[in-house]
């Protein structure tokens, strides 16, 4: 399986400014095509799992692709794949858009991910995506994306981005060797089927463990598919996401009632620590409701809920047959 394709020409000055690392000039398209190596080579172990590939790239810009596969399905009743796979691929993105727009490694971590849903991903089809690393300060890199199928014109969701230069002293492309390794991880495939699950209907749900509890909470065990970081190790910001996303489906549903089915339109994440390879928690609340739009925040926590890991807030559309006005 060829898991990449190349990068394209040589170095473009128009990069220069996004290419430049803190200490030096513009990296050489030697420089590059080694950067672009690495980061082909080293990507993160949920990456690798979910089988992202890097298609092509250039300074500051990666373009990757995640192939359909029946456990990305988040409705089996409509066979939609699951907005969390999309967060979880534009992450990943990102990530690799600022790799490829610094000289020298560099441990990075995803500050803060907005993410604005505008389609769902048709089943069957491939997802890809684009991400533009735009611009690089001393400590903070900052990113674009878009996430489509067939064509950049069939957007499915839009995003920005900003990143930690320099966020703790591991280093994914040399050095010590990771503490989770890709011999680790388990083969793709769908749960055992269980209609009575809470997420019976929802594959990717249950591929990534997560339980709902009675008291409106969601948990997600540590399991080694979670992880983005292998070094220390680290959840998987596009996990953290996921799980986000899916505690508020909970929480929200749990809030409504029959209101309507709620359909997530944004999603903005904020991490606030790294998640350790243990059991992750959450909880969400209604900030706003209106007659269709509901606004709410979600956390995530591991040992003690006054301290979480990472924060989201977003809007669901209520899906309802009456018509209302907006909230």
């Amino acid at each position: 399986m060829r898991l990449f394709s190349g990068c394209r020409g040589g170095y473009k000055p128009a990069f220069a400014a996004v290419a430049a690392s803190k200490d030096s000039g513009p990296m050489t398209q030697i420089d590059f095509e080694k950067r672009a190596e690495a980061v082909k080579r080293r990507r993160s172990p949920h990456g690798r799992l979910i089988g992202l590939w890097i298609d092509d790239c250039e300074p500051g810009i990666a373009h990757t692709r995640v192939p359909y596969h029946p456990v990305f399905v988040g409705d089996t009743a409509t066979g939609v794949v699951h907005g969390g796979l999309v967060t979880t691929m534009i992450d990943e993105s990102c990530g690799a858009a600022v790799q490829l727009s610094l000289q020298h490694p560099a441990a990075i971590a995803t500050l803060d991910l907005r993410i604005d849903y505008m389609q769902p991903a048709a089943p069957g089809k491939d997802i890809r995506a684009r991400a533009h690393c735009y611009r690089v300060t001393r400590s903070i890199a900052f990113v674009r994306a878009i996430a489509y199928q067939d064509s950049e014109d069939n957007v499915i969701a839009s995003a920005a981005a900003a990143f930690m230069i320099g966020a703790n002293r591991t280093d994914m492309f040399g050095g010590r060797e990771p503490k989770v390794t890709y011999d680790m991880l388990p083969r793709l495939e769908l749960p055992p089927g269980d209609p009575d699950h809470a997420f019976g209907a929802s594959p990717y749900t249950r591929f990534l463990g997560i339980e709902a509890r009675d008291d409106g909470t969601t948990v997600m065990p540590y399991d080694v598919r979670l992880t983005g970081n292998p070094m220390l190790p680290a959840l998987h910001g596009g996990t953290i996401g996921t799980f986000l996303e899916t505690t508020a489906n909970v929480g929200v549903a749990r809030e409504i009632g029959g209101a309507g089915q709620p359909k997530l339109v944004g999603l903005t994440i904020n991490y606030l620590r790294s998640g350790r390879p243990v059991a992750t928690w959450g909880s969400t609340k209604i900030v706003k409701q209106g007659r269709r739009v509901v606004a709410f925040e979600s956390r995530a926590w591991q040992s003690d809920p006054a301290a979480p890991i990472a924060t989201a807030y977003g809007h669901f559309l209520l899906r309802s047959d009456h018509s209302a006005e907006e909230a």
